[in-house]
């Protein structure tokens, strides 16, 4: 019976182990949420803490070896069947500043992914404008990106900002409502295992690549720059971040060898989807501000150099943002 119980503890402690370590984790962090794969190899480890305690039975183990293995079993089950998160107060601080940047770097992969589209996208766009430019009308949805690029800049610089005049709250609006109702469709029709997401993204990617291509082609690329980059270094990655949360649901909705049942996994990713789809709306929120009083405005009244290095400066303050805020606090990991 020694012998038995030396080759069950040899066998059985590494996951012991494992299991006080996620128990460690989740017990000093209250906002800590494993996700899918980390739920999956939690449950399947205090399965198996459980099954060895029941082991024990037929082996001589002293009572300090079975009540430390109680302990372990009893609090796996409590955290298992505990509702803690439905006691959690959001801060906004806190929410802003650590968990949106700190799940969007969980998921990274799946935006990873939302880009590589985008970007597939934006190549064919490109390529079938340069194929066949007369096709730019159905390329294009907007109809002030139909004509050349050199007689729009041309009556931009002359109106100077003009036609905004007395209505750049309603046109910022307008531009808030309508890139968030393409974000949340973004992220919704992940629950076409995420056809509709990819769809929209690379559609989406087809538009950029068609303008970018059609305005370098004019000899209008500094106007592209002056007039792209102040918003849309902020509203394209909201997009591609939507577009992220898309991939989440449609990853959880699949749930490959996860062994947990559909509401289980939804449970797990809900919040994760409200944060990221949160921080899209309020990165809209600048875009279309920026977009109404600043993007619009071109030379003479704002030189391009000076929209082009403010785009340039959002930029690198949202992949610094993104990337390292967080860092410093607790993160709640995906298993």
């Amino acid at each position: 019976m020694i012998i038995d119980l030396e080759r069950f503890t040899a066998t059985e402690k590494p996951f012991w182990d494992e299991l006080e370590r996620l128990l460690k984790r989740v017990e000093d962090d209250p906002a800590c949420r494993l996700g899918v794969e980390g739920a999956a190899r939690f449950h399947y480890l205090y399965q198996r803490a459980s099954a060895g305690l029941a082991r024990l039975d037929g082996l001589a183990a002293p009572l300090e070896f079975r009540r430390y293995l109680e302990s372990l079993v009893a609090r796996a089950y409590g955290e298992i069947h505990s509702a803690r998160d439905n006691a959690h107060r959001l801060v906004p601080r806190t929410w802003l500043l650590e968990t949106f940047p700190q799940t969007f770097r969980r998921y990274i992969r799946q935006f990873q992914l939302a880009v590589l589209i985008t970007i597939v996208g934006a190549v064919f766009g490109a390529a079938v404008l340069m194929v066949a430019p007369e096709e730019k009308g159905m390329l294009l949805p907007f109809d002030h990106l139909h004509g050349s690029p050199t007689e729009r800049v041309a009556k931009e610089e002359q109106e100077a900002g003009k036609r905004l005049a007395g209505h750049k709250a309603t046109f910022s609006s307008s531009l808030m409502t309508h890139n968030t109702q393409v974000s949340i469709a973004c992220m919704a029709t992940g629950m076409t295992w995420g056809v509709g997401t990819i769809i929209l993204l690379f559609y989406n990617g087809v538009i950029l690549g068609a303008v970018v291509l059609d305005y370098l082609a004019a000899g209008q690329g500094v106007f592209l720059a002056g007039w792209l980059l102040p918003h849309g270094v902020i509203e394209i990655p909201a997009i591609l971040i939507a577009g992220q949360a898309g991939l989440v649901l449609a990853t959880t909705l699949i749930g490959k060898g996860s062994g947990l049942t559909l509401v289980a996994r939804m449970r797990l990713v809900w919040a994760d989807l409200t944060t990221l789809i949160g921080g899209v709306a309020l990165m809209l929120v600048w875009a279309g501000i920026v977009e109404a009083f600043f993007s619009q405005y071109h030379e003479p009244v704002l030189p391009y150099s000076v929209k082009i290095a403010f785009g340039v400066v959002e930029l690198c303050l949202l992949v610094l943002f993104l990337g390292r805020s967080g860092r410093g606090g607790k993160v709640a990991k995906r298993g």
